[in-house]
């Protein structure tokens, strides 16, 4: 059995000798392997550089290089490769070490050459077993992919676990993703090659998805090697050439969407049909991935929107209050990032910003209306951080926003509205949004009064630290909107004071 299904074990003989290299390419010829041979160490790595070999029959003592320098080259070139050393009684001792370097067995001239064919098969059978043992920690390793991949909902992450595949578990030089562009067409995602290949990626050859088009109307995938490789490129390679190429389709309901390509640029490391099943087995996985993925995608961008829309809305609902929504999203967002959440936690706070005047719909009446509001008029202000709850409860993927909406004016000391909540008891959305939405109300013209001026407004959300503000937010508040502002003054954004 050879490693390769497809294919008879490939042997080759290695001696100075020819009488006995043609005795032995007879004999295992007839036994039904594929053998070639070579007359010393230096013909025969030429011969394994230009195609795969399952294992190496060599002599010991030859002109040129001999079998141990051999030996050395085949387990630094192509560790696969089985070896066996034919030695005569007065060299035991050197084909000993060189099984300790990594040779399989040693054979004694002269030999009976049912004892070689014996040695072969057993040298064989031992490749079998570890390559099935290599097959089981690659089921292993697939499962554990399976899982990551079908467990995220970021194209990213999915990509980034199928490249990790492909280059660690099919030992891939380099791998390419080429996605469907929705246009017919197909762009190139990704493209990473390994680092001890030791070439940049623009020296590498790029697939050419209308030939992998062409090519895939079977549902086999793709696996050539040598110069066939050179057809699926969009220029034939130069330096390095590809040595071994498996492309996959990524396909949904018949549909392909992309292609996923492992390619070998090293001597004798050819991918086999294990490998090409393995990379199939992920693409299948990653394509209901990919697709699931862009559908969150194009899902968040509809979230997005709606939540724009909604924001929208609200600030038309008086010409005072236009972009005040989208002004206090900002300054949230640069507190969040500069508190160190993380970047889901931020985008929540943004968004959450954006809707903190929802429940305003609600309040049927003219807040921005010049003067003082009535005690009833500021009763039913104060209604709105329920409303805004009221209007986010049965909108299940708006949940997440609700505390920074509905809480945003309790305050520090526990006098804030709606629930009279304390310091911690506050979740840090709504702490960050009121100190976001005090700074813009100040900063920005009301129908009762002209805005105020920076320098102002920080002083009092400083003054208000400890009452109406948490401290370990309205500190680094001020110190990050300073920054903010000297970046847009540095910028042109705004005019000085």
């Amino acid at each position: 059995m050879s490693a390769h299904d497809d294919e008879a074990p490939r042997i080759l003989v290695v001696d100075d000798e020819q009488v006995i290299r043609e005795i032995l390419a007879d004999f295992l010829s007839m036994e039904g392997f594929v053998v070639r041979t070579a007359a010393d160490g230096s013909e025969a790595l030429v011969e394994l550089s230009r195609t795969h070999y399952d294992l190496v029959l060599s002599d010991l003592k030859m002109p040129k290089m001999g079998g141990l320098e051999l030996l050395g080259a085949i387990q630094k070139h192509t560790p696969n490769v089985v070896t066996v050393i034919m030695t005569g009684f007065g060299t035991v001792e050197t084909a000993i070490d060189a099984m300790k370097r990594g040779a399989y067995d040693y054979i004694l001239k002269p030999f009976k050459v049912e004892e070689v064919v014996h040695t072969i098969r057993r040298g064989l059978e031992k490749q079998r077993l570890r390559a099935e043992n290599i097959r089981l920690k690659e089921a292993l390793s697939l499962y554990k992919v399976s899982e990551a991949i079908a467990s995220s909902l970021s194209l990213e992450q999915v990509l980034a676990t199928v490249v990790d595949t492909a280059l660690n578990e099919v030992d891939a030089d380099q791998v390419q993703i080429l996605l469907q562009d929705g246009h017919g067409g197909f762009y190139e995602r990704v493209n990473i090659a390994n680092e001890r290949l030791g070439y940049d990626i623009d020296e590498l050859s790029t697939l050419d998805a209308q030939t992998l088009l062409a090519h895939f109307d079977e549902d086999r995938p793709l696996r050539v090697h040598g110069r066939d490789t050179f057809a699926f490129f969009q220029e034939a390679p130069e330096n390095p050439e590809p040595n071994s190429l498996v492309v996959t389709r990524l396909r949904i309901r018949g549909e392909i969407i992309g292609f996923l390509g492992a390619i070998s640029y090293t001597r004798g490391r050819r991918f086999d049909e294990g490998q090409r099943k393995l990379l199939s087995i992920v693409s299948n996985r990653a394509s209901a991935a990919i697709e699931n993925a862009r559908l969150y995608e194009d899902l968040q961008s509809t979230f997005r929107q709606t939540i724009r829309g909604l924001a929208s809305a609200i600030d038309k609902m008086d010409r005072y209050t236009a972009g005040h929504s989208e002004r206090v999203a900002g300054y949230a967002q640069v507190l969040a990032i500069k508190l160190g959440l993380g970047e889901e936690k931020q985008e929540i706070v943004r968004q959450s910003a954006l809707m903190h005047d929802i429940g305003k719909i609600g309040c049927v009446m003219n807040l921005n209306k010049p003067g003082k509001l009535s005690q009833e008029e500021y009763d039913v202000f104060k209604k709105h951080p329920d409303f805004g709850r009221d209007i986010l409860e049965p909108i299940s993927f708006l949940h997440p926003l609700i505390p920074g909406v509905h809480l945003h004016h309790e305050r520090w000391d526990g006098v804030g509205y709606p629930l009279g909540l304390k310091g911690q008891e506050i979740p840090i959305i709504a702490r960050i949004i009121s100190v976001a939405d005090t700074y813009d109300a100040m900063t920005s013209d009301r129908a009762y009064r002209k805005a105020l001026p920076h320098e102002v407004a920080v002083s009092e959300i400083e003054r208000c630290s400890g009452s109406q503000f948490d401290p370990d937010v309205a500190h680094p508040f001020v110190e990050a909107i300073e920054d903010h502002r000297d970046e847009k003054l540095a910028k042109g954004e705004i005019v000085p004071e």
